[in-house]
């Protein structure tokens, strides 16, 4: 435990661009996903592997539209990514994807892709 990363409550908020208030419900809503540790006063401290879950949840949630439900029945099916490389793998553009990318007609929407891949993987530096 003494290898273990923590970060506060206010510290997540700002990595993530998330309010505190979110990251509460969030915990309401997911509590075997998303369990902090509490010290002195109840504050609320994230492990690493916690913070990594919240970066996922807030990908679901914000840049595929998953509703809170919608990330419900991912866990209970077990297709919820585990960690940030699954849902960087998931993110790997298909075959199809790169056809339309590489058509003039759909390379907004590669350009799109291509932007949240990054968002993500700057996300995995930050955690590490």
């Amino acid at each position: 435990m003494d290898n273990e990363y923590f970060s506060s409550i206010n510290d997540v908020s700002k990595r993530l661009s998330v309010p505190a208030h979110t990251l509460r419900y969030w915990e309401k809503q997911f509590p075997t996903l998303i369990r902090p540790t509490t010290g002195a006063g109840g504050r609320r401290y994230y492990r690493t592997e916690t913070v990594e879950r919240l970066v996922i949840l807030k990908d679901l949630l914000y840049s595929r539209g998953l509703t809170i439900a919608g990330v419900k029945k991912l866990m209970r099916d077990g297709d919820l990514p585990k960690n940030i490389d699954d849902l960087l793998a998931a993110s790997a553009p298909s075959t199809e994807t790169v056809a339309i990318v590489s058509a003039p007609r759909g390379a907004d929407h590669g350009d799109e892709i291509k932007f949240a891949v990054d968002l993500l993987r700057q996300a995995r530096e930050i955690l590490q």
